[in-house]
């Protein structure tokens, strides 16, 4: 169906409540493989067990899905095929550390929609704030929907945040399990392309496939990890483009570079030398 533009950009969404607790938060961890290889050292411990426990930056992804879900599937002026839809990009505002436990209100809304030719590019924005508090973080999540474009407008902003050419700063391998997404899927994406091996068939692949945002949270975690010495509070913002699939039991390998104010990263997987994230910033605070 034919995408509406001004309809969808004029478009109103309710509020969507969510709350989560320092279970979520280690769970979350856990699905990204925290305490994997090293489950006692006291800087992955605050990651996995109440005390001292943090949330990674990247955790502001998990308590929007619902309301994500209700803007992508009510949305006056687009109707589309959810089969034919990509993740392209994520991009997450931190305005403030992420508590280990909160009640919030979710507030979506149509940020952009674009005209790729043979795709249109629809940026939902989700904004979370403390139930009659100050606003947590603004997600933008990057949908490309196949098959939808030549309406007419706007191609998009170009891509940024390329890696220089430069050997990078840090290099840090993140080994998965061949269980990964199973156990990652608990944090909410119940996406069938993750664990039905009859479904990740018709999407073109011979076994299910990790999430791409359970990547996008292991190089969240190796960035943090390595560069600013476990230091949460420090991201701003956290801007990656999904470039490519990962299966289960692959280890990431993640570049990063210094670079004024922002640490630019790539990821690629180790066997198969094949980019998982790029055009990808951590903008530090």
């Amino acid at each position: 169906m034919p995408i509406d533009k001004e309809k969808a950009l004029g478009a109103t969404f309710p509020e969507a409540s969510g709350s989560w607790g320092q279970d979520d938060v280690i769970l979350y961890h856990l699905g990204l493989g925290a305490g994997l290889d090293k489950p006692v050292d006291p800087k992955e411990l605050e990651y996995t067990y109440e005390k001292n426990l943090k949330a990674l930056p990247s955790f502001g992804v998990i308590p929007v899905f619902d309301a994500l879900g209700q803007g992508m599937a009510g949305t006056p002026g687009i109707e589309i095929n959810f089969a034919l839809v990509l993740h392209g990009e994520q991009d997450i505002e931190i305005h403030k550390p992420i508590p280990t436990s909160a009640e919030v209100v979710n507030r979506p809304r149509i940020a952009g929609i674009y005209d790729k030719g043979k795709a249109a590019l629809i940026i939902m924005e989700v904004v979370t704030s403390e139930k009659g508090g100050d606003d947590l973080f603004t997600n933008r999540f990057s949908i490309f929907a196949r098959g939808e474009g030549g309406f007419g407008g706007d191609s998009g902003p170009k891509a940024g945040n390329e890696a220089p050419e430069r050997e990078p700063d840090s290099v840090v391998e993140s080994r998965t399990v061949p269980n990964q997404a199973l156990l990652y899927r608990l944090s909410g994406d119940k996406n069938p392309l993750h664990a039905d091996p009859e479904f990740a068939k018709l999407g073109g692949f011979d076994v299910p496939i990790l999430h791409g945002l359970c990547s996008y949270g292991i190089v969240c975690k190796a960035v943090v990890d390595n560069l600013l010495d476990g230091d949460v509070a420090k991201v701003a913002r956290y801007q990656a483009r999904f470039a490519g699939v990962v299966f289960p039991g692959e280890t990431i390998v993640t570049s990063a570079w210094k670079e004024d104010g922002k640490i630019l990263v790539a990821a690629n997987t180790k066997e198969r030398d094949t980019p998982v994230i790029t055009n990808c910033a951590v903008t530090l605070r």
